[in-house]
């Protein structure tokens, strides 16, 4: 399937007014969380102007009403503000694949949307395509190929974990951000080795300290620190230090990250030193004038080197974080 199928994008006829009420909201649609404040926002626009887009729906023959591809916000608004008609463009009802893929690409993921929603539709169209590549998937539904990749890693969650994603109040609601972060530290490998290890404990664990802000976690970008100091302990062979350390650190409130640190494995001191050489060649690098160094071919192949030297250490750190 390509995304430039013209067959996933049915062509509108001319807008018509139909009642709010025989409309209803796609079951596949990728956002489902429609928070309070930027809906007060449109709310008060539609009030003063009235809808200026019409909304993109089809008529469901099984529901035998007309379901929404494009404008669930406005027709929200809508109802709230009592208007008894609403614009539409009716195109023609696409199967379930195309309604997905559909759907994706007319709401194209933004910054603000929260991804949950976005992966349980991309569950729908892996099992209704039985496509599990990360790169083809992205190709069907125009979305980044890391974005696949973090949703299919809040897929792996328990159904609890999932619907403190999907909770209604932005307060109370755990961003995804958390179980991505976490992922890397729930499903490596010398971790789960470890006798006294259970997912979904220790899941729960981490969530209470994250919660708590002062339980020794203090940001998602925490566990990121976890996973060096125990991948670091694994090749000194101090795996099971690590393991003890881990497990008190799990269930005792006062202890700190820096309780993972073992000094033997330790590479902090390390990477200060390799951050402050950084920095000081990049500033060096920022000042130089190009044209002058133009005819310096051993200086232009170090720095060729160095970017090839560059790309493959993130690439393997990124590797290590999936």
């Amino acid at each position: 399937m390509s995304t430039s199928d013209h067959s996933l994008a049915p062509r509108p006829v001319q807008p018509k007014l139909v009642r709010t009420n025989s409309l209803e909201a796609n079951p596949y649609n990728p956002r489902r969380l429609f928070d309070k404040e930027p809906l007060a926002v449109l709310r008060s626009s539609i009030k003063k102007v009235g809808i200026l887009v019409p909304l993109t729906v089809y008529w469901g023959k099984k529901k035998k009403k007309y379901i929404i591809l494009d404008g669930q916000r406005r027709w929200i608004c809508a109802q709230e503000l009592g208007l008894r008609d609403v614009p539409v463009n009716i195109v023609a009802e696409p199967s379930v694949v195309q309604n997905i893929v559909t759907m994706f690409q007319i709401h194209k993921l933004r910054a603000d949307w929260e991804l949950m929603p976005t992966a349980l539709t991309l569950a729908i169209l892996m099992k209704e395509t039985k496509e599990e590549s990360d790169r083809r998937l992205a190709e069907i539904t125009g979305l980044d190929v890391a974005v696949v990749s973090r949703c299919k890693k809040l897929l792996s969650y328990p159904k609890k974990y999932q619907d403190m994603m999907l909770e209604s109040d932005p307060s109370n609601r755990v961003k995804a951000d958390f179980f991505i972060e976490l992922y890397v530290v729930r499903n490596d490998r010398a971790v789960n080795s470890m006798s006294w290890f259970k997912r979904n404990k220790f899941t729960r664990r981490m969530l209470e300290k994250y919660r708590d802000g002062k339980s020794g976690l203090k940001a998602v970008t925490d566990f990121r620190l976890m996973k060096q100091h125990i991948n670091n302990a694994r090749k000194a062979g101090k795996l099971q230090e690590v393991s003890r350390r881990l497990r008190e650190f799990v269930f005792d409130d006062t202890l700190t990250l820096e309780h993972l640190n073992i000094p033997s494995a330790d590479v902090s001191a390390s990477a200060r030193r390799l951050t402050g050489a950084a920095s000081k060649f990049h500033d060096a690098l920022k000042s130089i004038d190009t044209e002058r160094y133009l005819g310096e071919e051993q200086f232009w192949k170090a720095l060729e080197a160095l970017r090839d030297l560059i790309t493959e250490k993130l690439r393997a750190a990124d590797r290590r974080m999936k």
